[in-house]
């Protein structure tokens, strides 16, 4: 018998801890303070949870579903494959985006400012672009208190979409906001190009550390689906 309570109360610890995780980079979305480096180990946090949650889900315990239960788990896997959709179409235009900054690096250098203009066209258009697929994403959370499990899943994908649409918000004032513009202040001063290039080599490490983490979010959001439609499946 105590065996039996045992087996019982494990779940519970490894969800708490998750839920504590999430609330904590929720935190981080909402907090003044946030930044490139913060999102981009947001990312990364969030593919450990998912992969605690996809562990979670393998339990025993969480084998057996109700009809309800089965029904927002459903949901869930529809909802998952928009959630991979956004973190694939955020991981391309963080590929685009460290290319055009590799590109304006280049043009610096040479003075080329017609050049330099485009790139900066180009890096804005690709933002506004990321900007849309941000906000197609379902993000409602669920009431369900009967479900753990599925309130999890549905917070953390709330979760994943706020940072992505935080991510934008930041990445579109690297360059877009005059008086935070790398380049504008490039023009200002011809001593001053050294300076910007290397902001914007800083800028390029920081979206390939973005690319880093969204990429491994969307390997750790497949193993999730995978072990959710399996639970669905048996």
């Amino acid at each position: 018998m105590a065996f039996h309570q045992r087996s019982i109360s494990l779940p519970s610890r490894p969800l708490s801890k998750v839920e504590e995780e999430l609330h904590s980079i929720e935190a981080c979305i909402s907090s003044a303070s946030l930044t490139i480096d913060t999102i981009s180990d947001g990312l990364r946090r969030l593919g450990d949870i998912y992969s605690s949650i996809a562990e979670i889900m393998c339990l025993p315990s969480n084998q057996v579903c109700s009809s309800q239960q089965r029904k927002l788990l459903d949901g869930e896997m529809e909802c998952s494959l928009e959630l991979l959709d956004l973190c694939n179409a955020m991981n391309e235009v963080f590929t685009g985006l460290k290319a055009i900054v590799q590109d304006l690096q280049v043009s610096l250098r040479k003075g080329d400012d017609a050049v330099v203009q485009a790139k900066i066209q180009s890096y804005i258009r690709l933002v506004k672009t990321a900007k849309k697929h941000s906000t197609k994403t379902v993000k409602n959370a669920v009431s369900d208190k009967e479900s753990r499990m599925v309130k999890l899943l549905s917070e953390a994908r709330e979760i994943t979409t706020s940072l992505f649409e935080s991510t934008i918000q930041l990445l579109s004032k690297q360059i877009a906001m005059p008086k935070f513009s790398l380049i504008s202040k490039a023009f200002q001063k011809k001593n001053s190009v050294i300076c910007n290039e290397e902001q914007l080599q800083v800028l390029e490490c920081c979206i390939g550390d973005l690319e880093a983490g969204a990429g491994l979010l969307f390997r750790r959001l497949i193993q999730s689906r995978v072990t959710l439609l399996n639970v669905l499946s048996s």
